[in-house]
């Protein structure tokens, strides 16, 4: 049995890219899984079953775990999904800094992880290189799901002729996200004249995104095309994809980027960000990647993908007819590789 951690996210009212992991694994997982919390999973697991979490935990968090990690009865595996808490600690969630390295330290001693991409895998191998973990468990790469909210995969997309584009922008509203650069840039956009709409979508950092909000609703007096959704639901999201000729995702860092994939899969070509995490996605068609914060770049990629019908009608085809992977695969994945078939 595999017993799968939802101590957090199983309760969490928000949709954040971890819970989103979370959520959809464990419902592909179906009866090869069951949900469990810590510490009922160390109560009830056994040498044949396997506890899996996607999770962010420590010590405090979880008392007990760490002796549970050295006398445990049952095999342990793990989704890592990023090191930005030690990268990017200034914009990074206080308690998330304070617990990450401990909780990557904590990874060394599970039986087996998997990285949501191949960038993570080598930010937490050379984590433990430094830690100086001499025995590290097997780290692979597995690939996450495209698939938006169980929605079929849009493979047409006929232009909607005379209407107004649309850009969307899907994203919790942070400084690694960038919104405030993607407002200066379709900000001068706007100011040249150019007639598109800007829909911002993602719930507030209560750390960090107010000063956003403030400005977004500023904008608003100014710029009747910017329109921002706060407490959108995955139908809303849906509906926006629907109308939108292009989703932008100026991040600055990821684990892995699901906006970008989830576009994709929505047949809406994205315009990114120029970060080695999301080539690993953007590298198949649909994208056009730009290089992190270089406003001219910017002004350049959103002007072309609004007024190049021909150009935005080709990364249309790349997005819909492109190989992309599934929630049913990343499953698979996981069952396989913990024997679980």
């Amino acid at each position: 049995m595999i017993y799968f951690d939802v101590t957090k996210t199983g309760s969490a009212a928000h949709r954040s890219g971890l819970t989103r992991v979370s959520a959809r694994l464990s419902g592909e997982l179906g009866a090869a899984a069951q949900a469990t919390d810590w510490p009922t999973a160390a109560q009830r697991a056994g040498a044949g079953d396997w506890f899996l979490t996607a999770e962010l935990f420590s010590e405090i968090e979880r008392p007990g775990f760490t002796e549970f990690l050295t006398r445990r009865t049952c095999r342990l595996a793990a989704i890592f999904h990023d090191a930005i808490p030690l990268k990017h600690p200034h914009i990074t969630w206080p308690q998330s800094v304070a617990r990450h390295a401990g909780y990557m330290k904590l990874l060394s001693g599970f039986d087996r992880v998997w990285a949501v991409s191949a960038a993570s895998r080598e930010e937490l191998l050379g984590f433990w290189r430094w830690q100086g973990v001499t025995t590290p468990p097997p780290v692979d790469v597995l690939a996450l799901g495209a698939d938006f909210n169980g929605r079929a995969r849009v493979t047409d997309r006929p232009a909607a002729a005379g209407a107004t584009p649309q850009l969307l922008c899907v994203g919790i509203l942070e400084p690694r996200k960038n919104q405030d650069f993607l407002l200066d840039v379709c900000e001068g956009l706007w100011r040249e004249g150019r007639q598109f709409e800007l829909h911002v979508v993602g719930r507030v950092n209560p750390h960090f995104g107010r000063a956003i909000v403030a400005r977004l609703k500023e904008e608003r007096r100014h710029f009747p095309g910017l329109c921002y959704h706060e407490a959108a639901s995955d139908a809303v999201v849906a509906k926006l994809y629907a109308t939108a000729r292009a989703s932008v995702f100026p991040t600055i860092a990821e684990g892995c980027g699901l906006p970008l994939l989830e576009s994709l899969w929505m047949g809406v070509p994205c315009v990114c960000s120029d970060l080695p995490v999301l080539r690993e996605n953007a590298d198949g068609g649909g994208c056009v990647p730009v290089a992190p914060d270089n406003r001219a770049a910017w002004h350049a990629a959103l002007g072309r993908v609004l007024r190049d019908d021909a150009w935005h009608a080709q990364l249309v085809r790349e997005a819909a007819t492109r190989e992309l992977p599934t929630w049913a695969e990343a499953a698979d994945t996981i069952r396989r590789g913990l024997g679980a078939t």
